[in-house]
């Protein structure tokens, strides 16, 4: 289940495929010692070798191996562009697939037919049926939440329904559109759509800027949903201690902006939320959300344009905009991620675990004191693009990947 509350259940690739109080980590943070002596995991050229971390320790972080041998397993295939698994509490799987097709997958691997009952949906490009998350009280009400791209008059843009799924897993009742991203706009691109509940029981929505340069402006104003974090309550309505509630001109459901292409959101285990965004190439960004803050986009970025030019009026650094935690270069392309706290890998208890689309692997993080210290590449023999990753109740690593012919995968201890 994709929430905090005592458990943690767990693009095409990058396209390529009220002013906050100042705080401390609006600066770049400073290196309290020499540099690490290790091996970086990543050694191909950066796509902007001219471009400087801000602070020791944010790009390219040691390589480390996991100790623990793992087995994969095969539950279901000829799955087409699976975008999100979500495990339930009896252990069956509800994926959805980005064509516009919600179904169940039991823990043995059983596909069950497309669930019924979903509203229309805008499947091009980068476009349809994306995440799906549960209630926090869905072992009651069986009420389910999904994000999707929303056709519209004048265009499309990202949506989330929320609706009641059958005792039979065969559909979904009580449908109503509970968010509309705006302003709508016509093109196929940047739709951001991970959706997780916190454990305040608020749901988190991330939206993209929709890509072309003309929208990219977006992102870093307030009077629309495009390149944000947002934070609604289950129903539809606005939390009112949201940062720009009452700020005149503001949209209320902002919680953060300044992002490009969020495919990628958990809460940790000490319930803070944290995105991987996607960059350019070479701007990947590892960030940790706060209340209200800036995140940069398209004016503070790493990376460089797919053109290789560097981005129009963007610095890595500028006052008052967050840092990222970490970022890549080259990209990773990422989508999905996952603080593991189960206990089949207790090895890998506190890390973070985000697929890859254009190296085809999962991704697994370390972090100490809000930094990345170690960085692992997992699966990569399989030359899948890894779409999603969650823990399922069991301790296992669940995986779909986004392909014509589609994977869901279990990953055990062996």
């Amino acid at each position: 289940m994709r929430r905090v509350a005592g458990i943690l259940v767990l693009l095409v690739a990058a396209c390529g495929d009220a002013e906050p109080a100042t705080s401390q980590s609006q600066q770049p943070p400073q290196s309290s010692g020499p540099a690490q002596q290790c091996t970086p995991l990543e050694t191909r050229p950066a796509n902007a070798p001219d471009q400087r971390p801000a602070f020791e320790g944010q790009t390219r972080a040691c390589a480390m191996k996991s100790e623990t041998a793992t087995a994969v397993t095969v539950l279901a295939r000829n799955l087409v562009h699976p975008w999100a698994v979500e495990p339930l509490p009896n252990g069956d799987l509800l994926v959805t697939e980005r064509p516009g097709r919600m179904r169940i997958i039991t823990a043995s691997g059983q596909i069950g037919e497309p669930i019924t009952g979903l509203p229309n949906i805008d499947a091009r490009n980068q476009g349809g049926l994306l995440d799906v998350a549960l209630s926090p009280t869905f072992a009651n009400d069986r009420t389910i939440f999904w994000s999707f791209t929303e056709p519209r008059e004048g265009g499309n843009g990202t949506s989330v329904a929320r609706g009641v799924l059958s005792a039979d897993g065969r559909s979904v009742g009580d449908v109503r559109v509970i968010f509309r991203a705006l302003p709508t706009y016509n093109n196929t691109m940047h739709f951001g759509s991970r959706l997780a509940f916190g454990p305040d029981g608020k749901l988190y929505i991330t939206t993209g800027e929709r890509s072309d340069t003309p929208m990219r402006k977006h992102a870093q104003q307030l009077d629309n949903h495009l390149g944000k974090v947002l934070r609604i309550n289950a129903d539809g309505s606005i939390p009112q201690d949201n940062p720009f509630v009452n700020q005149a001109g503001a949209k209320p459901e902002i919680w953060s902006y300044g992002h490009r292409n969020t495919q990628a959101m958990a809460f940790d285990p000490e319930g803070r939320l944290w995105i991987v965004e996607h960059g350019t190439r070479g701007g990947d960004e590892l960030n940790l959300i706060e209340k209200g803050r800036n995140y940069g986009w398209p004016v503070q970025a790493y990376g460089e344009e797919y053109s290789g030019q560097p981005i129009a009026g963007a610095e890595t650094v500028r006052p008052g905009m967050q840092q990222p935690v970490y970022y890549w270069d080259p990209v990773i392309a990422p989508s999905g991620m996952q603080f593991y706290t189960g206990s089949m890998f207790p090895e890998w208890r506190g890390n973070l675990f985000v697929g890859s689309m254009v190296d085809k692997q999962l991704v697994r993080l370390r972090l100490a004191d809000n930094r990345v210290t170690g960085e692992e590449r997992l699966l990569g023999d399989r030359r899948q693009r890894v779409r999603d990753v969650r823990q399922g109740p069991d301790g296992a690593l669940y995986i779909v990947t986004d392909e014509q012919n589609g994977e869901l995968w279990r990953v055990t201890k062996r």
